[in-house]
């Protein structure tokens, strides 16, 4: 299984325009046909007018032959890529290695955050698992998204995400989190094999599975 996670970055002002044809078109055109929408999200702190999306593939192969299917569909080629592509300054790409199953949240309201972390060459794998290894201590306090190591195109990073019901229990799970001794033990441990973090705060649209 390989996870895609796509980010749009849109010109200022063109965002309304962007969504109204990814509901539109895009999703009544690909629904689950061409791999599987996990999430459809905006920027709401970090880089703005951008839009984040999660898509599943059973592998590199089977995306490929879908994306080459998708690329044939008349609707998708007139109705949408010619019409979204002047709304946009650029597009970027991760491809994922799950480390371990996407966990919807429960109901709708959330605030998404996803964590994007480069590792020291050669401690991707060994820093994702030992986060995994300490995500039961860490999901006493809120409940992880997913957890991903980097194929393509930075094979040394770590994606995670997070979903809150809102910034204020946001910030109350952190310093939770980081006063829990067996955290600190985690972050004396794996904290020197990091060399970048940075995070982005997301809003679910209107049409994402996961709201």
């Amino acid at each position: 299984m390989i996870h895609e996670l796509r980010t749009y970055t849109l010109h200022p002002g063109k965002l309304p325009a962007f969504l109204d044809l990814a509901a539109n078109v895009s999703r009544p055109v690909r629904g689950d046909a061409y791999g599987k929408l996990h999430g459809y999200w905006v920027s709401e702190f970090g880089t703005l007018n951008q839009v984040w999306h999660l898509w599943e593939y059973a592998s590199l192969d089977e995306r490929a032959r879908l994306r080459l299917a998708l690329a044939a569909n008349e609707r998708w080629r007139t109705e949408y890529v010619a019409k979204v592509q002047p709304l946009m300054v650029r597009q970027d790409i991760r491809l994922l290695e799950p480390v371990r199953p996407v966990q919807p949240p429960d109901g709708a309201g959330h605030l998404y955050e996803v964590r994007i972390y480069r590792a020291n060459v050669g401690k991707a794998r060994p820093w994702a698992n030992l986060f995994n290894a300490i995500m039961p201590v860490r999901e006493r306090y809120s409940r992880n998204v997913g957890i991903w190591m980097g194929e393509a195109p930075q094979p040394n990073e770590i994606v995670h995400m997070w979903a809150y019901p809102d910034l204020n229990i946001r910030a109350k799970t952190r310093a939770e989190v980081a006063a829990d001794p067996k955290w600190q033990e985690f972050l004396r441990e794996a904290g020197g094999m990091l060399a970048e973090m940075q995070n982005t705060l997301l809003l679910p649209t209107a049409f994402s599975p996961m709201k």
